[in-house]
């Protein structure tokens, strides 16, 4: 099967790192592989990949395994392999500078101290589509509390963070039907009352 859109979530391998914000986009594209009955991810382009169906089209869901900071590797290997233009190419990110629940999807932009976009902004360029996943930010802006805190599991009740990875999931959905435009129109709105 022809690969039509590549999604991408972004995390850290291993067990200590499960649970916690920075692996929010892990988590987001596990939802989607069990939602749409994915087979098992196999090893393949410095992570772990799985080929499927949303509403439709043709996606790969991968999560690189080459830790945060090398996520651009695996990502470039993907897009050379399938041939997926860089606006169908979805990465899904944790994001400090939103209130925890909230999203955002957005083509371009800069990597917001993010290692994992800066290392794929430095080998695709910046031109690919995202969707932030508000998980708040610490009280200190000291690089060591940031990563402290977004490596640390979610503050959060589990069943709050649960919900967040599902509307997360609804909106790759959305994205994926839609296109960029149409899907950020309905999600980007802030919330009603």
């Amino acid at each position: 099967m022809a690969v039509e859109a590549l999604v991408v979530g972004l995390g850290n391998p291993g067990r200590p790192y499960e649970g916690t914000p920075h692996n929010v986009g892990y988590a987001v594209v596990e939802r989607l592989a069990r939602r749409h009955g994915y087979p098992r991810a196999k090893r393949a382009y410095d992570g772990r990949a799985a080929e499927g169906r949303i509403a439709g089209v043709a996606v790969l869901l991968l999560e690189p395994t080459t830790f945060m900071n090398l996520s651009g590797r695996s990502v470039a290997a993907a897009l050379r392999a399938t041939k997926v233009a860089a606006d169908r190419l979805l990465v899904v990110h944790d994001h400090i500078d939103l209130p925890f629940g909230r999203l955002r999807l957005a083509a371009g932009g800069g990597s917001g101290g993010h290692n994992g976009l800066k290392s794929i902004s430095g080998l695709i360029g910046p031109e690919y589509h995202r969707l932030r996943v508000g998980v708040d930010r610490p009280p200190s802006t000291d690089p060591d509390v940031v990563a402290d805190y977004v490596l640390s599991p979610f503050a959060e009740p589990r069943a709050e963070v649960e919900a967040l990875v599902e509307r997360a999931a609804d909106a790759v959905e959305l994205w994926v039907e839609l296109g960029l435009e149409e899907a950020a129109n309905r999600l980007n709105e802030p919330p009603a009352g």
